[in-house]
Formats: C-alpha cells, structure tokens, sequence
C-alpha cells in the first residue's frame, strides 16, 4: 500500500531525499492535506472514464489522488528539477504522464487528441501557480478546448472576480471573460495551513462549467473583449470617458460612440463595473459598426 504523498512528514521525506528547494519565482506551494485534495476530485467529477489535465504537479500530491479515479493523467511541469521526483512518487501509477513543457506554450490540444482518445471526457484540475493563474485560464478557454470543465486552486481573490456579478468591486473584464466561456461557481475556501510552504494569500477552488455556447452572441469576439477591456481600463471612470480614450481612434470616433450608447439605450455616464454581460454585447455589436 502506498503511503498518501500530501501528508506533512511524506512530503517532507521526499523534498528530503530530493534536497528540492522552492523557487519562488515558480509560486510553488505543495499541498499537504489528502482531505482537500480528495474534495477537489470529488468537485471535479472525475470517474474512470475522465481524461484529466493537470497543470503545475509539483512532487505529485494532487497527480496521484487524480491517478487513483482517472482513466488518464497528463501533467504538465515546468521545473525540470521536479522530474526526477515525480518519476518516483508516481512510480506505482501507469495511467501519469509527466509533460516537461511550460502549458502557457504547449499544443494542449494536440495532447488531448494524442493521450486522451479513450477516454469520454477531459477535465482541468490542478493546484495552479497562483503568479499565472489568470494567463493558463484564459489559454484554456480561448483555445476553444474540447474540455467538460476546469476545477482549479487558486488565489481567493481571483476566484472571487472570476465568479464576481455587475456592481460589485469585484467585477471586471475577468469576471466577463471567464463567464463568457463557462459558469463559475467558487466550491471551497481553503486555508493557508494545509501548504508547504504557507502562502501569504487565502485560497478557494473554482469549478469552471464549459457552456455549450458563449454566454451572449457577438459579431465580432475580439472586438467584444476590446470593448470590455475598455470599460474597465480606469474603475472610476464613465463608460463613455473610458470608450472614448482607449478605443483605437476612439477621441475622432467620440460622437459615434454617443450614438452606439443612445442606440444600446445605455447611459455613457454609468460605470463599466454596472453593465451586464448582454448589456456590452449589445453595446459592442453598435459599436463595431464604426470600428470595425
């Protein structure tokens, strides 16, 4: 019988063994509680017919919880030191791959299709770096995946704006992005005490549910986002200041910018934090009229 890898004197034994420090620069964080992580795999639905993606292994803690109920695993790890590591922990395993790639620049779906053909579904579950959280989530999304879903640890505070509604301060073109794709639901807080070595934010695990389509139907989707990405640039800003000076040309194309709020019945003095996301999607569809 194998003896858990997230317990505190196991991971200890093997960063021993290993004489592995933690790059910082890596945002390494290793789990140390097999409780939690067994609650993310229960949260993420995995069966013996789920293909799963994890991202950021670490020595394997959360990898073999996922290996245990998954028909496969395919983990991508940056730091080559861990390698050597992970070859060991997971020894006992022979549904892993270890993927010694960055995932920011890798051909995931060429993955999916190469380690993924048996299996029905393919979930996301990691315990993300949290210094690039936000950059792998949105790979995932914009790569327009064939995924069921992403479960992923991160910042609290990040789960917090992925999952934010209008008017809160938490809202942004975060929250409108992430819930474009998919429907957020924050599932669990968990406390900085079940790490090694402890990070100084609290964290939560977001289940991300991919929509079969987008949330609204747009013209042009990059436009969308540009648009988006606007009404947020300055928070306390009014969505027509906002448009106005950081649209492309947007200062010459002021009075069509007027135009496409009045016709989108939207006030330009409002904030961009107090529109829904059906309000920009009709504010950009005018909009592109005169931008695109």
């Amino acid at each position: 019988m194998n003896k858990d890898i997230a317990t505190p004197k196991r991971t200890k034994e093997i960063l021993d063994k290993y004489g592995f420090s933690f790059k910082k620069s890596l945002g390494q964080n290793f789990l140390i509680d097999t409780n939690i992580l067994d609650r993310i795999v229960d949260h993420a639905g995995v069966t013996e017919r789920t293909g799963v993606i994890e991202i950021g292994p670490g020595i394997g803690a959360l990898t073999e919880q996922l290996a245990k109920r998954a028909k496969k695993v395919a983990a991508f790890e940056i730091d080559q030191r861990l390698l050597p590591i992970l070859k060991d922990t997971l020894a006992p395993y022979d549904n892993v791959t270890v993927i010694h790639q960055d995932v920011l620049k890798a051909d995931v779906k060429a993955v999916m299709d190469e380690q993924f053909q048996d299996c029905d579904e393919v979930m996301v579950v990691a315990n993300l770096p949290y210094y690039v959280t936000t950059p792998i989530i949105m790979k995932l999304l914009e790569e327009n995946l064939p995924l069921k879903g992403i479960v992923v640890m991160l910042q609290k505070e990040v789960a917090d704006r992925m999952a934010a509604k209008p008017s809160s301060k938490e809202y942004g073109s975060l929250s409108i992005a992430v819930q474009f794709y998919t429907e957020p639901k924050t599932v669990m807080g968990v406390p900085k005490t079940v790490f090694v070595p402890q990070p100084n934010v609290d964290s939560a695990v977001i289940k991300l549910t991919l929509r079969g389509a987008p949330a609204v139907a747009v013209k042009d989707e990059a436009f969308f986002f540009q648009v988006v990405r606007a009404s947020f640039a300055q928070r306390r800003k009014t969505l027509l200041n906002n448009l106005v000076n950081n649209l492309p040309n947007g200062k010459e194309k002021k009075a069509d910018i007027e135009k496409a709020l009045q016709d989108s019945h939207i006030d330009g003095k409002r904030r961009g934090e107090s529109l829904s996301i059906e309000e920009f999607a009709v504010l950009s569809d005018r909009l592109s009229k005169a931008f695109l």
